[in-house]
Formats: structure tokens, C-alpha cells, sequence
């Protein structure tokens, strides 16, 4: 390809609205247009990057044995309906009514359509195990997409699904993925870290998440400072606070007694935990927060420590995968008989058909909390002793999010930033059973098929690259994943000789089966250096008049700051040996 004849508009300026390294250099470097609000086109040179990511994950991919189809991004909302999953989407999920009256979405992931397809296909255990996969868009209306096409309203997704006979069957389904994942991941030049992770809308028994460790990722990977745990922050367990064993629900030390009798304070609107603490000059980890969320049918209060937040996805775990949502300010008046802000523990277990608790709350010795009226808050109150740890509709467990301090198995738990690439699931039935993916056995019993799902943001795996591959000076590729294996950059295009040479290298470069660019514009060296730089591709040669007088061309790779002068006729073999080597570094 020669450069004139490419688009490539690459930018000095820094977009305002970018937030992320990889945000602002995909601009720069002329990758993506913005179009709306988390909406992008990709241009050439960021679609010939894609198209290399998707032809490495689909190589993987078949090679695990999965096979491609593909399925519409536009389904009935009846499909989601049947799963429950309209509702757990909620907002988030793109809505249309097409011209008869009928409601479809855009779909967001495809446990839906790919369970129906199984349910109308698959008929007999010799058809098992069968491993279906899209790579296609998916659409999510993001409340607010951020860091370029890391939270995207539409993006590029593989996804597949499994379907086993049985649970030993979905555990080499799910292993073949996550070997897969390990091999699409390294080949693409990613430093990456395997997490357990929450299931979330997905449901299922059990999720890895791989993560690439970067400072503006979303994500927070929380691990062992040992290296015996790692998990995402919405799985990250932590031990229990002393004085708790197991959630037994016992009262934490023997002060309890010589605690004051628990008091209402008025505490004129002020709700928050930050208003409370300033009113009555205590700390944050000193209150009792509780939360009421409706679970289902039910209503559930959640209670957190102060300087806690509660994590909705253990909520969801210890109530049994039930869809959780915060109640609103009805519910919560007529199940506390207050205003939003003054809930508490306090006699809560008698108006809720559950009460979870943190271990962390039940470890407290005193705490101040909401009176369950209306401008006022409770002090002196004693978990275990004005409230219970125990009881038929009482849980104490790990409800919160992981935070510093913490620990795990008696380790301290560190944390950093990521960008999640993929995770893999094991769904098991929810969604077979609810759509009716069945097969007769050998006997003729039938059986709900075993399923498994497995998802990668191929666009966030460019963005990652980039996040983890560039200088001051622009984005620093791994070669498999570069729009581009080499560049030739020809100085003094101008000058037929020099002109001459260049194509000459890039010709036999090209005829070698070498992705190579020829920047052939008539523009000064300086100007070419800098985009060369910026777009990143791995390798450079500089053809000029100087150095054609010396019988040498200079050979130069983005990731290093020195280049090396070779002879003219020496240069594309030494160009040919520097891309195989690049090249094996990323299989070995």
C-alpha cells in the first residue's frame, strides 16, 4: 500500500473529549472518527488492526473447535422476556417496535438467540458437545460511554456458547476456551492477568475475567500481595473482621454490657453518611449503613459498614441469583416509615423477608445508625445485642466491596487498575431451561443442556495494545496486531533515484509477503518521521539521498530509540529476518 493513495488524517491536536491514552492516540493517529457520543468509525488503518485481531481470535477459536455462524443483532424482545433478562438489562438495552406492533432490541450479547437455535436444532446426546460462535456488534446504551471504544455503545464482540451433556462435559468446553483466550491473548502482544470474577447478568457457576493491568482501566483487580488470589473487585472475597467466625453470627467481644442503651438523636435533615458524621462528630466507620433493595418479589434490607459500599453483585450470591434493584423512595417510606437516609438494622428483620449483613458490621462493638424515622439516628447501637447476627431470615456474610486493609486467607489484598479483554462463563442451565434446549440421552431421557459462554471486546483489545504500547511520540504496536509490518519511509521523494530505491526495497518487501507501507508523499522528512512515529508501525526503513551516497539504508524499530545502517542490497533480508523474529516472539 502506498501512503498518497491511503487515508490516514493524522492530528497534532488532542481531542478534548478524550480521556485515555489509547482514546486520544487513536484519534491522533487517524484509527477512528468519532460519530456520536460512544459511537466511532474506524478508518484504514484502525480497520486493518481490527481485521488482524479478529482473524487471530478466530483462528484460535476454530482451532478449540468452536464453529462461526452468525446470528441477528436484531431479536424479539419475547426472548429476552422468557430469560428475565429485559429486566436486568433494563435501560441499558437498546429497544425498537417495528412497524407491526412487535418489540425487538439490539442485542447486547446472544445467550438468547444462540439457546434458542440449540432448542430447535439439537435433539440427541451424539450431537454433543457443540460450540457455536459470532464475532458482530453488539449494542449497549451505555449511561456514559467513556474512554473511546473501551465503553462503546456499539462495539465488536466474540461470542460463543457451549453446550455439553453434562458437567464434566461444560468443564472441557470451558477449559478450551480459556486456553484459547490464553493463546488469542499473548499472540496480540497483551501483558495479561486471569481473575475469578461474578457472573453478573449472565448468571452461571463460575467466571474467569482476563484483565490487562493499566492505570486507565475500569476495571480493579484486586490480589494477594503473595500471589496466591486474584479476582475482579465485584468477586474479590475478603476474611472476616475479627470476631467473627463464619457468619455464625455470634456478639463480637464482651463490652457489649457496659455500652449505654441504644438512643434516638435528632438529626434534621441530614441523611447521607458524610452529613451524619459531621452533625454528630463521628466517623464514617463508626455508622451502621442499611440499604433496602427489592429481590424479586421481596424486599431485602442489605447493612454495610459506613465506610463500606455494598457490592450488589455478593447481594445477589447470597440471595440466590436473584435480580436485585434498590427500592425506591415508596418502598423504602412504607417498609421503614421514613424518609430515604434514616433506615437502620434496628427491628428491620420483621418488616423484610431478609436481612443480610456484613461480617464487617457484625464485628462492630457500638455504631451509630438510622432510627427508622424521619430525622433522627440511633447511637449506642450494639450488633448482636439491638439488632440480631441470627435467625431464619438472617445472613451474615461478605456483602461489601474489597477495600485497603483487607485481607484474604490472612493475606493483605493489593489493587490495581485493568481493562477487561474477555471472560469466560459456566451458565449451566438458566438459560436452556427457560428456552427449552433439551436432548434425549441414550436411554431416552431428556436432559437440559450443560452451557457454557465465552466473550472478547475485540476493540478493546486495540485499545489495550495502545494503552500498554506507547511514548510521547505515539503508539508503539505489537507487529501481529500493527496495521502495518513495516514502513519505508522515502525522504527525498522527490529525487528519482531516491524514489527509485525505495520502491525497490518496498517491492521486494511486498513480493516476500511482508505487510508493508510506502510513504510516498512529497512531504519534508520531518513531517514523515512524526506521522511514522505516531501511527506506530514496528519497523521503519529510511530510504534518503544521504545515506544511498553511503550505499546504506537505516533500519530502525519503533520500540527502540537507536536504528542501524545496513548495505542497500542487505536491507530487505535483514527486514524479512526482523519481522519473523518480532513475529516468534509473540507465539513462543
Amino acid at each position: 500500500m502506498r501512503y498518497s493513495k491511503m487515508l490516514i488524517p493524522t492530528v497534532k491536536e488532542v481531542p478534548a473529549d478524550a480521556e485515555t491514552t489509547s482514546h486520544k492516540l487513536m484519534i491522533r493517529a487517524g484509527l477512528i472518527r468519532k460519530v456520536a457520543s460512544g459511537t466511532y468509525t474506524y478508518l484504514p488503518l484502525g480497520w486493518r488492526c481490527l481485521l488482524k485481531i479478529i482473524a487471530i481470535v478466530r483462528e484460535e477459536i476454530n482451532r478449540a473447535g468452536a464453529q462461526e455462524i452468525m446470528v441477528p443483532s436484531m431479536q424479539p424482545l419475547e426472548l429476552w422476556d422468557q430469560t428475565g433478562r429485559s429486566t436486568d438489562y433494563g435501560p441499558t438495552m437498546f429497544r425498537l417496535e417495528d412497524r407491526h406492533g412487535r418489540m425487538n432490541v439490539l442485542g447486547p450479547t446472544a445467550e438468547e438467540v444462540f439457546t434458542y437455535l440449540a432448542a430447535g436444532e439439537i435433539r440427541s446426546y451424539k450431537q454433543l458437545p457443540v460450540n457455536l460462535y459470532q464475532i458482530s456488534p453488539k449494542f449497549r446504551d451505555e449511561f456514559r460511554p467513556r474512554f473511546g471504544v473501551i465503553r462503546a455503545r456499539e462495539f465488536i464482540m466474540k461470542d460463543a456458547y457451549s453446550f455439553d451433556a453434562d458437567l464434566e462435559g461444560l468443564d472441557r468446553s470451558y477449559r478450551a476456551m480459556y486456553d484459547a483466550y490464553c493463546r488469542i491473548f499473548k499472540r496480540c502482544g497483551l501483558d495479561y492477568v486471569i481473575v475469578e470474577a461474578e457472573s453478573g447478568e449472565m448468571g452461571g457457576s463460575g467466571s474467569h475475567q482476563f484483565t490487562v493491568p493499566c492505570e486507565s482501566g475500569e476495571d480493579t483487580i484486586v490480589y494477594a500481595e503473595d500471589g496466591s488470589y486474584a479476582a475482579n473487585l465485584e468477586r474479590a472475597a475478603v476474611d472476616p473482621a475479627a470476631g467473627v467466625s463464619g457468619g455464625s453470627g455470634s456478639l463480637p467481644g464482651s463490652g457489649a454490657t457496659q455500652i449505654p442503651p441504644a438512643r434516638d438523636v435528632h438529626t434534621p435533615n441530614v441523611g447521607s453518611i458524610e452529613a451524619v458524621c459531621a452533625f454528630l462528630k463521628t466517623r464514617p466507620e463508626d455508622m451502621i449503613k442499611t440499604l433496602i433493595y427489592t429481590a424479586g418479589g421481596d424486599v431485602v434490607a442489605a447493612v454495610v459498614r459506613g465506610d463500606h459500599d455494598v457490592n450488589q453483585e455478593k447481594l445477589t450470591g447470597g440471595l440466590g441469583g436473584v435480580h436485585v434493584e434498590l427500592a425506591d423512595e415508596a418502598q423504602i417510606f412504607k417498609v421503614t416509615g421514613a424518609r430515604v437516609g434514616f433506615a437502620g438494622p434496628v427491628g428491620i428483620a420483621d418488616k423484610v423477608s431478609r436481612v443480610i449483613i456484613d461480617y464487617a458490621v457484625a464485628a462492630m462493638a457500638v455504631g451509630v445508625t438510622g432510627a427508622n424515622k424521619t430525622d433522627y439516628h440511633t447511637k449506642n447501637v450494639v450488633p448482636g445485642r439491638d439488632f440480631p447476627l441470627a435467625g431464619d431470615n438472617i445472613i451474615v456474610t461478605d456483602l461489601r466491596f474489597a477495600t485497603e486493609g483487607d485481607t484474604h486467607n490472612g493475606k493483605k489484598l493489593l489493587f490495581k487498575k485493568g481493562i477487561e479483554v474477555g471472560q469466560v462463563f459456566k451458565l449451566g442451565t438458566k438459560y436452556s431451561k427457560k428456552l427449552g434446549a433439551k436432548f434425549l440421552d441414550e436411554q431416552g431421557a431428556e436432559h437440559l443442556c450443560i452451557m457454557g459462554c465465552y466473550g472478547i471486546g475485540v476493540g478493546r483489545i486495540l485499545a489495550s495494545a495502545i494503552e500498554l504500547g506507547n511514548d510521547e511520540n505515539g503508539i508503539v504496536w505489537p507487529i501481529s496486531i500493527a496495521p502495518f509490518e513495516v514502513l519505508v519511509t522515502c525522504v527525498n521523494q522527490e529525487d528519482e533515484g531516491v524514489a527509485a530505491a525505495a520502491e525497490n526495497v518496498y517491492t521486494q518487501l511486498h513480493n516476500a509477503g511482508v505487510d508493508v507501507l510506502l510513504d510516498d508523499r512529497v512531504m519534508r522528512g520531518g513531517v514523515k518521521f512524526k506521522d511514522a512515529d505516531l501511527i506506530g508501525i514496528p519497523v521503519r526503513v529510511t530510504v534518503g539521498k544521504k545515506s544511498l551516497a553511503e550505499g546504506s539504508l537505516e533500519i530502525k524499530l519503533r520500540s527502540e530509540d537507536a536504528s542501524q545502517k545496513v548495505p542497500v542490497e542487505e536491507a530487505p533480508g535483514r527486514v524479512i529476518e526482523l519481522v519473523k523474529s518480532l513475529k516468534g516472539r509473540l507465539t513462543r
